[in-house]
Formats: structure tokens, sequence, C-alpha cells
């Protein structure tokens, strides 16, 4: 597994000699070469000509996004924590806001004033720290689990400081001790 070749572009005609000097009958026929790379002008185009290219591409819309994030999700996993119902609600938090603010990706400058690259990543290490901090502490800790979130793991990336402070205000409307409440609505409407 070779990952991020699009930033190794001056090393790619080197794997580019390699995989043409690959013969069939000194290859394992179990090999498979996996390759990751963003979109580059500069790709051998050789390598992409004799391989089979797969795009992972985030679905649209809030309700995708979030079926997305669920369909990753054993029931062991969701009952891994010690306190299940709390970290199911907070949970399901963490992924409308997940999947909030990738919808706002698709409104441009009105959505966020620079683009933001939020990935799947992000997420997972939000929900596996809350997990964490639900195991360890007795009460719930809001302000870190919110700090960890929108400063650390989503926020590293968020430089504008309107962004940072809209960023901040929408999880803290999805993970928060209302939404723990029976009945809880992050929006009337």
């Amino acid at each position: 597994l070779l990952q991020n070749c699009h930033l190794a572009i001056s090393w790619l005609p080197s794997l580019e000699k390699i995989c043409e000097d690959l013969k069939e009958q000194d290859v394992d026929p179990n090999f498979r070469l996996w390759l990751t790379s963003l979109p580059s002008p500069k790709f051998p185009v050789s390598i992409l000509q004799n391989g089979v290219k797969m795009t992972n591409e985030p679905p649209k819309g809030l309700r995708a996004n979030l079926r997305g994030s669920f369909l990753t999700f054993s029931d062991d996993e969701l009952n891994r924590c010690k306190k299940p119902n709390e970290f199911k609600m907070l949970l399901y938090g963490l992924c409308f806001f997940h999947a909030n603010i990738l919808a706002r990706r698709e409104y441009g400058p009105l959505g966020w004033n620079i683009p933001y690259a939020f990935t799947q990543g992000d997420l997972d290490v939000s929900i596996a720290q809350l997990r964490d901090f639900l195991d360890m502490y007795d009460q719930i800790p809001y302000k870190v689990l919110n700090y960890l979130t929108y400063d650390i793991n989503y926020g590293g990336r968020v430089t504008d400081d309107k962004d940072r402070r809209t960023i901040m205000t929408i999880l803290e409307d999805f993970v928060a001790p209302t939404t723990l409440k029976e009945g809880h609505k992050f929006s009337e409407s």
C-alpha cells in the first residue's frame, strides 16, 4: 500500500518504471499494488491505464451523511461504552454535527469562509474520545469534549476566526446536556 502518492510527484516516474518492469511470471498471482492519491495532472498515465481506479466521494446531504456515519457502527461498538445510552445519544449529536458541517460546504463562502476538508477520520477520533471520556468520568465533561472536537480534531484545519467561532457554536448545539433529554430536538422546525 502506497498512500498519498500525490505528495511524491518526483518519485512517480520511478514507480512507473518499476511497474513497467514487472513481469507476470515473476510476480505472485496474489500480488496487488494499492495506491492512494488525490487527483494530480503529473500522475503517470500508464499506471492509471493499467490499474483499476476507485473513488471515494462523500455522500450528499444531511440524511446521506448521517446514514453513512451510522452504517460504520456495529452493535458491539455501540454498546462497548460503560454508559451506552449516553454514548448513543451523544454519538448521534456528533454524527449530526459532522453531517451539518459537511453540508455547509455546499454553500461555498456562505457555509465556510475557507473550504475545509473535514474527513471521516475527524469524526472517528471524536467518537473514540467521547467513548473514552464517558468511561473515565462520572460526570460528562462537555467542555472538554467540545474543546477537543471543535478546536483540535476538526478545528486544527479551521484557520479563519469566524469559521472557528461558527464550528464551536454548531458543536455546542449537538454535544450538550440537553442532547440527553428525552424528546430533545436539535431544531424546532
